[in-house]
């Protein structure tokens, strides 16, 4: 992406932040793994969104003043002997280039720097990118600064901007709809792979393999999240991840997936017959998920909130399992229905951002009803990627076939 972007993502932000104030964002690094190994690394994305780098260690500051912001981004100096060993640190001038920022200065002045600027201007205020999903989780970098920065400037308010920056990714610029799209058409190509290799008697990880070598080929390095290759009973688990059972005539497969495309992620779920063909019942319950898909899509639009994309798949899928025979009532369908139908997609594939807002033009949302029916051996998810415009949403991947008469045609076609 072009750094002019980034450039306007930080002016967005420059808004949220009060006077006498030093916002700090970390990249972060890859964490220990064992022995000499570390686990891949992978920006953290705020930082990401900011900066549009995907380095270790690099540190953005942005200090506001008199009506002014100061930024100044720190990086590592290259060093000549670990290069050959691991190669070159990322030098000033394409730093420079790929964010915008002009101030480029070397990890080891930013103590000396952050204490200068404290020691000669009057800043009251600390913000940090402070999210923590869980009590128990590791402090992260921003976290560890904090707790040390109280302790020497006890006089400063720490304030969390993890909130501030997530309301500014919800509305998608058209260059990051752009790498969505990208990221949904390769997946799409992966999934037809899936298809055209299908059969039973398969590993369901020997079938996933068929998706991870398209990925491959077409410059994906990363996944949106470990794929869920669930067959039969396995796909009434919703986050099912041993992939390796065997595929059996005449079940059905899951396929929960996406390729991550420049840091922008596909979510698509597709579940097809092992054989190619479905059985009557399987085009029942099959039917019931996609009539609820296709409600979804036919209310979601701005000024709506988030909560009743849901409560639309609830009611068509209630009424859909009275059909079936499965419930009696529309209080049993937790027994079948057990999720939400919907979250944002972006840099992250569970995208930051309230959900107790409306909907508004730009955001990116997953429709994704399903069944899972463990009496039955069937779960069956169907999961598309929706735009939310002006007057109403776009599905984003409407390429990727999901009828019933789609799937059976193609599958068919190529040796089933």
């Amino acid at each position: 992406m072009k750094k002019e972007l980034f450039i306007k993502n930080r002016t967005n932000l420059w808004a949220k932040l009060e006077e006498n104030s030093i916002t700090l964002m970390f990249a972060g690094e890859a964490p220990y793994k064992s022995a000499d190994e570390t686990y891949a690394f992978t920006p953290n994305r705020n930082f990401y969104y900011l900066t549009g780098i995907d380095r270790e260690k690099m540190i953005l500051m942005l200090v506001k003043r008199n009506g002014k912001v100061d930024e100044t981004l720190f990086i590592e100096k290259n060093d000549p002997i670990m290069a050959r060993w691991v190669g070159e640190k990322m030098p000033e001038v394409e730093a420079k280039e790929i964010s915008g920022i002009e101030s480029i200065k070397f990890l080891k002045e930013f103590e000396e720097t952050f204490g200068a600027i404290m020691d000669r201007a009057k800043i009251d205020n600390l913000y940090l990118d402070l999210e923590r999903q869980q009590f128990h989780i590791s402090m992260t970098s921003p976290q560890m600064f904090a707790k040390v920065v109280m302790e020497r400037y006890s006089y400063l308010r720490i304030k969390n901007i993890h909130h501030d920056i997530s309301n500014l990714r919800l509305i998608k610029s058209e260059e990051e709809i752009d790498l969505i799209r990208e990221a949904i058409d390769i997946t799409d190509k992966g999934i037809k792979e899936l298809m055209r290799n299908s059969k039973a008697g398969m590993k369901e990880y020997s079938l996933e393999a068929y998706f991870d070598f398209v990925l491959k080929t077409n410059g994906i390095t990363d996944y949106a999240f470990h794929t869920i290759a669930a067959c039969g009973k396995n796909a009434t688990i919703l986050h099912y991840d041993q992939n390796n059972s065997e595929l059996e005539d005449g079940k059905l497969i899951l396929f929960d997936l996406g390729a991550q495309y420049k840091y922008y992620n596909a979510d698509i779920s597709r579940t097809f017959p092992v054989n190619g063909k479905f059985t009557e019942r399987q085009k029942q319950v099959y039917n019931v998920v996609l009539r609820a898909q296709e409600a979804v899509t036919a209310v979601a639009r701005p000024g709506i909130l988030f909560s009743v994309l849901n409560e639309t798949a609830k009611k068509v899928l209630a009424a859909g399992c009275i059909e079936l025979g499965l419930i009696k009532d529309a209080i049993e369908l937790p027994r079948y229905y057990f999720h939400g139908v919907s979250h944002y997609l972006g840099l992250d594939t569970h995208d930051v951002g309230s959900r107790d807002l409306e909907l508004k033009p730009g955001m990116v949302l997953t429709n994704e009803p399903g069944l899972y029916i463990e009496e039955e051996n069937i779960g069956i998810r169907i999961e598309d990627d929706i735009l939310i415009t002006e007057d109403g949403c776009e599905n984003i991947s409407i390429q990727i076939i999901k009828t019933i008469e789609e799937i059976e045609e193609f599958m068919g076609s190529h040796n089933h």
